[in-house]
């Protein structure tokens, strides 16, 4: 994944648009962007539990709402601005807006489950994990 920065509790990205993300219609394609979502989200996990590893717990999407608002092509360059919305039980909801020349593109939102890394079942979502998702500014 590309460069990333966090501002905030905002976690920014920078993807340049290549040849393999581009479809017949000469844009980016749609499960392109559910990729990216996947990508984007492990990567800000990973980031906030550099310095507080969490091993013992894996998220799994329950639900995308996605919606296409414009287009991206080939050597565009994507900024993706992501956070943590609502969490409670064993989901967090996670933002996530594709942006072209400060243009949104794509904004989505997916509600994540947390598992027991060990069994796969659901784990309600502890203090322990909220003071990494939602870190104090």
């Amino acid at each position: 994944m590309p460069k990333s920065i966090k501002v905030n509790n905002v976690f920014i990205l920078t993807i340049t648009v290549s040849l393999e993300d581009i479809d017949t219609l000469q844009h980016v394609n749609n499960l392109v962007y559910v990729k990216w979502m996947d990508e984007i989200a492990t990567n800000h996990w990973s980031f906030l539990t550099k310095d507080t590893p969490l091993p013992q717990y894996v998220w799994v999407v329950m639900r995308h709402e996605i919606d296409y608002l414009k287009q991206a092509t080939l050597g565009d360059e994507i900024v993706v601005k992501t956070w943590v919305g609502e969490t409670r039980g064993i989901t967090s909801i996670r933002f996530m807006e594709f942006y072209s020349n400060d243009v949104l593109l794509v904004k989505a939102k997916t509600v994540w489950a947390m598992l027991d890394a060990k069994t796969f079942k659901p784990a309600r979502i502890r203090e322990d994990v909220l003071k990494v998702l939602m870190p104090k500014k």
